[in-house]
């Protein structure tokens, strides 16, 4: 089964760090993605640049309409990624539970699945 696992952070969360502080905590998820990998669980990784480099694309009909970040309704932001293989739900979580990212972000689980299933 292949699962999500979304880093969720502050918005502006970055901003207060110093570079050393985000190098550290991002050679931090690099070890932990490492370690997916050598356990075989690592399908792909990536870190985020923040949501002021983003830009939401809707097409209703023929119109389209681009809005550039950062998002004023946006309290959190998706700052990266770990897509992963797992036996189970449960073993996702055990994975999710040791992501260093929980201790300054949200982690979210999410199974990954067509989208007309519920």
């Amino acid at each position: 089964m292949k699962f999500m696992v979304m880093i969720v952070e502050p918005r502006g969360q970055r901003d207060a760090r110093s570079e050393d502080e985000g190098r550290a905590l991002y050679a931090e998820m690099v070890e932990f993605g490492q370690l997916l990998a050598a356990h075989g669980q690592l399908l792909a990784s990536e870190s985020l640049r923040p949501d002021s480099h983003g830009v939401r694309v809707q097409r209703r009909g023929e119109q389209v309409s681009l809005i550039d970040g950062p998002f004023a309704e946006a309290r959190e932001m998706v700052g990266g990624f770990f897509l992963i293989e797992c036996d189970s739900r449960e073993q996702a979580l055990e994975v999710a539970k040791t992501c260093p990212a929980a201790r300054f972000a949200s982690v979210e689980l999410r199974e990954c699945a067509p989208c007309y299933v519920q």
